[in-house]
């Protein structure tokens, strides 16, 4: 059977994957929301959620470096990849273990896509449509909520040393722009490096992600002294940049930001 990916790739898969290896901490998570935790057999050290998985599955190294020794001895069906979040180089060594199915996430709709992808792939389409149903009533319902409520000029920061924030063609930015949040550095592309200089003293909030740098309330003590005007929010990163089965929470917590 033909199955497509995210980047119009075409995979041959002859049966539905019993032995998944997941290098993507939003996938492993999805995975298991369908009823797939017994048929994934490695993961990521990221692979974080939920807590008790990486206890039961090999860890075949992180997201950007993996051992492919270890992965082949695991005998995967399949090897699921992200295009953002893993190499070329390391697709490249993947597909002489496995096929591999790579995602592109850039909106809302793309996660949904991919969802249901799973849901044809893995032969969970009835799991794959009711997940969707979910996520699609809690977006419908957090646009009611925020129709009427004023743009923010916001900020929002990913590192430090150097400073680094979420820009335009990022997942990130499509999760702000849904909270009717501009994005002053939506200009730029993906994640740049800044100057804390270059940005306007009369923004309206600074937002710390806890991911993938460990923002602390430090920093935010720090950044509030810089920008006494401004309000500096310490948020958590999963839910705006996960992109997985963890949307079908995303957006009450969204509304706590308001």
């Amino acid at each position: 059977m033909k199955h497509q990916d995210q980047l119009k790739r075409i995979l041959e898969i002859r049966t539905t994957p019993k032995r998944i290896v997941s290098l993507v901490p939003s996938q492993t998570e999805l995975l298991v929301d369908l009823g797939l935790e017994s048929h994934i057999v490695g993961v990521t050290k990221f692979c974080v959620h939920p807590s008790f998985l990486r206890k039961n599955k090999s860890i075949v190294g992180g997201t950007k470096q993996v051992h492919y020794d270890k992965i082949e001895s695991l005998n995967p069906d399949i090897i699921l990849c992200n295009k953002e979040e893993n190499t070329k180089e390391m697709i490249l060594e993947l597909e002489k273990i496995a096929p591999v199915h790579i995602s592109d996430i850039y909106n809302l709709d793309d996660a949904l896509e991919l969802i249901m992808m799973y849901g044809f792939l893995f032969s969970v389409e009835k799991k794959a449509e009711q997940l969707i149903k979910i996520i699609s009533n809690a977006y419908k319902d957090f646009c009611l909520f925020i129709k009427d409520r004023p743009k923010l000029k916001v900020v929002y920061f990913i590192w430090k040393n150097p400073w680094m924030v979420a820009a335009k063609h990022t997942f990130i930015n499509e999760m702000l722009e849904l909270n009717n949040f501009d994005n002053t550095f939506s200009i730029l592309e993906r994640y740049p490096e800044i100057q804390l200089d270059a940005i306007d003293k009369n923004i309206d909030i600074l937002l710390l992600s806890s991911e993938p740098y460990p923002f602390k309330n430090k920093h935010v003590n720090s950044l509030q002294l810089k920008f006494p005007e401004s309000k500096v929010i310490l948020v958590d990163g999963e839910y705006f940049s996960w992109y997985g089965s963890r949307l079908k929470h995303a957006f009450n917590y969204f509304k706590t930001l308001h």
